[in-house]
């Protein structure tokens, strides 16, 4: 069961978690049981897993019971082997900080310290810690509110926007495997979350009953503010000199080419071509 739902419930963000105990000694540790769950307040969940062998609990754990707080750093690709340093299960005393090469950075609001070479560090408090289970595997839930975010110039985009790509984060997959997300993995797929939106009924059936197109071509044009109507689409593409030959073609052609088009970003188009031959 363990590795079955971290196979299919991913990829999952990485939290590197940093806590000092009661005698101000510090801890890191991963945690890729980790989202965000509210905004405003500004809460991050993380859970503190029992170990599955022995049914032993972490560091952590006992740190945030200890002093209700922590610090929850991102993982970006620069530092992902360095992170796995720190899920080495040390000796009590040995610093995650030193066994791993991180370097530690004084706070502002807690006493836990931030990790240097992280993009993005969150000073927070802990809130809750919700206990699920008493078994090898139960986790525990830490509820922590963002009281500080200190996010690297770098990362930001020209519009102080987090840019995927500049961040460069990882995600946990199941077993040994990650993922990095940034490059060709990034896409944008903008989406309106509010009326007027195509959906599936407003298509016409050659376009839902289609074997050329797939799924996710269908679902974007469905995913349009509205559908073309037939004859302005077709005069539009009659007055598009690389699309005019289409409507010539069969209707298989048309919906292959469709599809072509959806895939090079350009679903417009797409939908002007595909509208053109509705009456057929």
């Amino acid at each position: 069961m363990h590795q079955y739902l971290l196979g299919t419930v991913a990829p999952r963000p990485i939290a590197l978690v940093s806590t000092v105990d009661a005698e101000g000694r510090s801890n890191l540790a991963p945690y890729s049981f980790f989202n965000a769950f509210s905004s405003n307040p500004p809460i991050l969940v993380f859970s503190s897993n029992r170990r599955v062998e022995d049914n032993t609990t972490k560091d952590t754990l006992h740190n945030v019971r200890a002093t209700g707080e922590c610090v929850v750093s991102a993982v970006s690709y620069s530092i992902v082997r360095q992170m796995m340093l720190c899920s080495v299960e040390l000796p009590a005393g040995v610093s995650e900080f030193d066994w791993s090469g991180f370097t530690q950075e004084r706070g502002e609001v807690v006493a836990a310290p931030l990790v240097a070479e992280s993009p993005v560090n969150m000073e927070c408090k802990v809130t809750n810690i919700i206990t699920l289970g008493e078994h090898g595997g139960a986790g525990h839930l830490i509820v922590c509110e963002v009281l500080r975010m200190h996010i690297r110039e770098d990362v930001l985009d020209a519009n102080g926007k987090i840019d995927p790509q500049r961040i460069d984060l990882v995600g946990r997959m199941g077993r040994a495997f990650y993922v990095r997300a940034s490059g060709d993995a990034v896409m944008a797929m903008p989406q309106s979350q509010k009326l007027p939106v195509v959906g599936y009924p407003g298509l016409p059936e050659h376009i839902r009953q289609s074997h050329q197109l797939s799924a996710n071509d269908v679902a974007t044009l469905a995913g349009g503010r509205s559908f073309p109507a037939r004859d302005e689409a077709r005069r539009e593409v009659m007055d598009n000199p690389k699309l005019a030959l289409c409507l010539n073609w069969s209707v298989e052609e048309i919906h292959r080419k469709a599809s072509e088009l959806i895939r090079a970003g350009d679903a417009e188009w797409a939908a002007r071509l595909l509208a053109a031959i509705e009456s057929r």
